[in-house]
């Protein structure tokens, strides 16, 4: 059986186009401690090492990272981007369903902002009625309570 070759130390690595972390971290705009999180539920390759055991990441893994950086800008879960990631590496997928992944996004970003926008203009509407000055009586604490509560 062939062994394996030993694994480099930091410096060959760099030599080789190799970032550790930090570097990683830099380039693509996301922390080291997002990039081991991703790395953990498997949004990006596990790293090769160096023979210290420092994480090694190539162009490729950065480029991969800012992929996972814009798509959470969007707001996409990271289900989603796991599927968007899947497309992404596969060139025989068909644009119709990524297409599809993120008008399904988009209609779910528009119903949770019409909700808080519902929020918005409740909370505006209590502040409204409420006097805000040193008596103890407040609207926005009774609508939180709820009118049942006032009745134990």
């Amino acid at each position: 059986m062939p062994r394996k070759p030993p694994a480099p130390e930091l410096g060959e690595a760099r030599e080789q186009g190799f970032h550790n972390i930090g570097e990683a971290a830099a380039l693509s705009g996301v922390t080291a401690k997002m990039i081991r999180h991703y790395e953990s539920i498997g949004l990006i390759p596990e790293a090769a090492r160096t023979a210290a055991g420092y994480r090694l990441y190539s162009d490729e893994d950065v480029h991969r990272l800012r992929f996972v950086k814009r798509a959470r800008a969007l707001g996409f879960s990271m289900k989603q981007i796991g599927i968007l990631l899947a497309l992404w590496s596969d060139r025989s997928r068909a644009s119709a369903e990524v297409k599809s992944l993120a008008l399904e996004h988009a209609q779910d970003l528009g119903t949770r902002i019409a909700e808080m926008q519902a929020m918005q203009r409740t909370l505006e509407e209590l502040a409204r009625r409420c006097h805000g000055n040193q008596r103890p009586d407040c609207p926005i604490l009774d609508d939180l309570g709820g009118d049942a509560i006032k009745d134990v």
